[in-house]
């Protein structure tokens, strides 16, 4: 069963590849977002079109397993990306590893950051603990 909405994008995709707008659309913006209408949601959650090089449309995929799998899907997708599109814009597709992202960290005020864990400090007499952390000091240089 044909979904109406893929049929639409793919209409769609089509037309603004034949009105070769350059200066409103660039064809890399073309391709990037016509990977998720081409693959449809769940590949495109785990996969990301990031750019086209060279006719080479560039796609993060989110671990090793997703880039094996799609690398092994490349010629349907390559032949979807096609009809959406028209051809002559995406001739191959590279498949790379995301890298992963760190998350936002909160951010700590300075009086609740926590006291320093030097060992030194935990040297009751102020001239021996001096004393430690100069040889310490010395050691390290």
């Amino acid at each position: 069963m044909l979904n109406l909405n893929s049929v639409r994008m793919e209409r769609a995709g089509k037309s603004l590849a034949k009105l070769k707008l350059s200066d409103a659309i660039s064809t890399e913006e073309l391709a990037v977002a016509a990977w998720a209408a081409a693959v449809g949601k769940r590949i495109a959650s785990h996969a990301t079109a990031k750019t086209l090089v060279r006719g080479s449309l560039i796609v993060e995929a989110e671990d090793a397993i997703w880039q094996r799998q799609l690398f092994h899907l490349r010629l349907p997708i390559l032949a979807k990306l096609a009809d959406v599109l028209g051809g002559g814009i995406i001739r191959d597709i590279e498949f790379r590893m995301a890298t992963p992202r760190r998350p936002p960290q909160p951010a700590q005020r300075l009086n609740e950051l926590k006291p320093s864990t030097d060992e030194a400090d935990q040297i009751q007499d102020s001239g021996m603990r001096l004393l430690y952390k100069q040889a310490r000091k010395k050691a390290s240089a």
